[in-house]
């Protein structure tokens, strides 16, 4: 078992190397679990949702799971199954914005419970998983510093998440200008 964290900014090619190693792993017998995360709320997501379809092998079973990311694993957790989970910023934003609360322009904000529940899960499957499983995320801190309450909390929360996940994957690459770069293992720990 090998958990895979797949990082980068926007555009950057992650999904698209995600994709060649999933394309890799099948080629050696693995069967692909496709997780999306997208709820697809609005029209533009909508065509997002419809375009990474379009562009991935139809045969590989897509499992759509906007919030219960570590149940959706677990229903997959054997060793026969390469999962590729795209996205975990996207997911984080489903957890935040899950419920009817509404969050103050400035000062501290209250996340919904299900954010730290749903982190804690992960954290837990991605330790206990017998699969393979390869997770596309962004690196949403490396541009301005947002001015608004939520909007910093979501960049900061998506760097713990981020700094989380690395900590128990065995391999994290870092995607930039479709150019992947590892980072784990071949680091000082």
């Amino acid at each position: 078992m090998t958990v895979h964290l797949i990082t980068g900014g926007a555009r950057s090619g992650k999904s698209a190397y995600a994709e060649q190693l999933a394309a890799q792993a099948e080629a050696a017998g693995q069967q692909i679990i496709y997780i999306a995360t997208s709820a697809g709320n609005d029209a533009e997501m909508q065509r997002r949702v419809a375009l990474h379809r379009q562009q991935r092998p139809a045969h590989w079973v897509t499992v759509e799971s906007p919030l219960q990311l570590a149940a959706a694993l677990q229903q997959w957790n054997q060793a026969q199954y390469w999962i590729l989970v795209d996205c975990l910023t996207v997911w984080l934003s489903n957890l935040l914005f899950s419920g009817d609360q509404h969050f103050p322009e400035t000062g501290l904000i209250t996340p919904p419970a299900i954010v730290a529940e749903q982190r804690a899960a992960l954290l837990q499957q991605l330790t206990d998983s017998r699969a393979d499983v390869t997770l596309v995320s962004n690196e949403v801190g490396l541009g301005i510093i947002p001015m608004g309450a939520v909007t910093r909390w979501y960049v900061d929360e998506a760097g713990r998440l981020n700094q989380a996940v690395a900590k128990v994957a065995q391999q994290v690459t870092l995607v930039v200008a479709g150019l992947p770069l590892s980072l784990k293992p071949g680091v000082i720990q």
